[in-house]
């Protein structure tokens, strides 16, 4: 009992205990991506497809197909918007894709952010979703449908109804990936 007491006492003054050095703050900027950030975005994007369940391809995309979503959002006038670091490195990139290819369903878009490993849990997702949004209403675009993963992705929803998103649906057992089945959630915000 003695030991235990002594052991609880024995706490080094504060100027004599090992300080863990401050982590630099994390900084980046957000701006529109350009043609020559699709080999990052694509590095970005096939670390989740060979690694996790958010994205439920299963192939990695090529630089080419990357090329040409690049252009074909350009064309559409979509927000494709990158996070970069102050060195020049991509931290995570966020776009908005026609939700469907009928007409009826031009001003509704589905939604996709993705950080690289290093970025998250830093704030940087609730950035780039908040421009996002900004972007997205000043686009003319009226609705945004976010399809989350069932699994593992619990960040990503609070996240979005953080930002006002609802839950409109799941579909259960409707992706196979790593041997095993998977569902989504769907998530919708109303820019008024």
């Amino acid at each position: 009992m003695l030991e235990e007491e002594y052991e609880e006492r024995r706490v080094l003054p504060p100027h004599l205990r090992r300080r863990e050095p401050a982590e630099p703050p994390f900084v980046y900027s957000i701006r529109d991506a350009r043609l020559a950030d699709m080999p990052a975005v694509r590095e970005i994007y096939n670390y989740y497809v060979a690694n996790s369940t958010v994205t439920f391809d299963e192939d990695a995309m090529s630089l080419r197909e990357w090329r040409s979503k690049f252009g074909y959002l350009q064309k559409l006038g979509m927000p494709f918007l990158v996070a970069e670091s102050p060195s020049g490195n991509l931290l995570g990139y966020a776009l908005v894709a026609p939700w469907r290819q009928k007409r009826a369903y031009r001003y509704t878009v589905e939604s996709s952010i993705y950080l690289g490993p290093a970025a998250a849990g830093k704030g940087l997702g609730r950035a780039l979703l908040g421009e996002l949004i900004a972007r997205s209403k000043a686009a003319g675009l009226k609705e945004i449908i976010a399809v989350i993963a069932d699994q593992g992705a619990e960040a990503s929803i609070a996240l979005h109804e953080r930002f006002g998103f609802e839950e409109i649906g799941r579909m259960g057992r409707v992706g196979f990936k790593f041997d095993r089945w998977l569902g989504t959630v769907l998530l919708q915000k109303s820019l008024k």
